[in-house]
């Protein structure tokens, strides 16, 4: 029996609830059915701080009425980011994206680029955008970072850099990757859209390879509504890219390069500012909703929760992924992510599928397998975690999830 309480095939044709009448007779909660969320409970909401604060803000704007092109505001930003990434050399864009597409244009980056096939298809646009071929490698199964020993196999002399990912905000094996690039002489960059806020040994996890891009996206656990950074260890590269974003000028009327119009706004800069100030609370309120799944789930057959992070990381919780076997829980990952729909739970698989499957990449030649990155694809599902989500609405959640377990809620 389907440990959902019906079989595949059901999921989709059911009437109460989802269900047909010969699977409710089998579903544990037939006598205590929980009742769907009166409203969509979704995978993140961004953290707004106080309206009043922001309005204050927004004055400080209309006074200035400068709106874009490195204002007062952004600048003020820019600073607090410097400070708390310890570093000079920040860089700030209008999205994550042209921040990638920018740091491998101003890095020179050619030919082929080494990369996970397990992330958000922005990752592999920003390649072609630069007309670089990717070179799909297999992650590790730990962190789902990529595997640097298939990293290291994939060096052809085409290979000109390294773009990894720090999925989840999960670090990279960074030691590992830094000396493989060091030793072929590659680039290293970091996709770190999900790792705004981890450090590494005491370091800020912006200070590792030679640039690092953050997104500061809505859906991330720390926004400026839209935008993204450059963090990079060679300041003659701030200069660059800070042109590159600026349509390529430097100084008023030279023009170095072919650019484009990537700055961040004051708007945005106003929210980032705002939201900064209070970060160590988002970051405790996530801490004690990933806490209360671990305590809910971690005894659920089937359920491999998020990995424990070495004490020399400070995790910032900003996911809570979860992989299904299917054989040991008794239902697929699909199954369970339809079921949460059915409950008003919109969780996601982040990330399916790979990047390799989808229709745009599909002819990308692939020479390495990518065993793990498929099975992990096929497992994953990323549960509601943000600033706000009531811990009762989590007991909620892990109810639906634990169907065959005590359904009893508690605050």
């Amino acid at each position: 029996m389907h440990r959902l309480g019906i079989r595949s095939e059901e999921t989709d044709t059911a009437s109460t609830h989802g269900f047909g009448a010969a699977a409710m007779k089998h579903d544990p909660l037939a006598s205590r059915l929980l009742e769907p969320f009166d409203e969509p409970i979704y995978v993140t909401r961004p953290y707004l701080p106080p309206l009043d604060e922001f309005c204050e803000g927004l004055r400080e704007i209309w006074d200035s009425q400068w709106l874009t092109n490195n204002g007062p505001v952004l600048r003020r930003y820019q600073q607090k980011l410097e400070h708390f990434v310890g570093s000079p050399n920040v860089c700030l864009f209008s999205n994550g994206t042209l921040a990638l597409q920018i740091a491998l244009q101003g890095l020179g980056i050619t030919g082929e680029v080494i990369t996970t096939p397990f992330t958000f298809v922005a990752t592999t646009h920003a390649l072609y955008a630069n007309r670089l071929q990717p070179v799909f490698v297999d992650i590790e199964p730990d962190y789902y970072t990529l595997d640097p020993a298939k990293v290291e196999a994939a060096i052809t002399p085409r290979t000109s850099a390294i773009l990894a990912v720090h999925v989840y905000g999960y670090p990279c094996n960074l030691e590992a990757l830094a000396d493989i690039a060091r030793r072929h002489s590659l680039r290293l960059i970091y996709d770190a859209a999900h790792a705004f806020g981890v450090d590494v040994g005491g370091r800020s996890i912006a200070q590792y390879g030679d640039v690092s891009m953050f997104s500061f996206h809505a859906t991330k656990l720390y926004h400026s509504i839209e935008g993204g950074m450059l963090v990079v260890a060679d300041p003659e590269l701030k200069r660059t890219f800070d042109d590159l974003k600026n349509f390529g000028f430097r100084g008023e009327t030279e023009v170095i390069a072919v650019g484009t119009n990537a700055k961040m706004n004051e708007l945005q800069a106003l929210m980032g500012e705002l939201v900064l100030q209070r970060i160590d609370e988002i970051i405790a309120s996530r801490a004690a909703i990933h806490d209360l799944y671990v305590s809910r789930l971690r005894q659920v057959p089937g359920l491999r929760l998020p990995p424990s992070l070495p004490d020399s990381v400070r995790n910032t919780f900003a996911y809570f992924p979860v992989t299904i076997d299917p054989s040991a829980y008794g239902a697929t990952r699909d199954d369970l992510y339809a079921r949460l729909r059915q409950y008003n739970i919109v969780a996601r698989r982040y990330f399916y599928p790979l990047i390799c499957d989808m229709a745009c990449y599909q002819d990308v030649p692939l020479q390495d397998p990518l065993t793990v990155a498929r099975t992990v694809a096929a497992q994953i599902i990323t549960l509601p975690i943000y600033h706000g989500l009531a811990l009762e609405d989590v007991q909620r959640i892990c109810d639906v999830i634990d169907l065959d377990g005590d359904t009893t809620t508690s605050s």
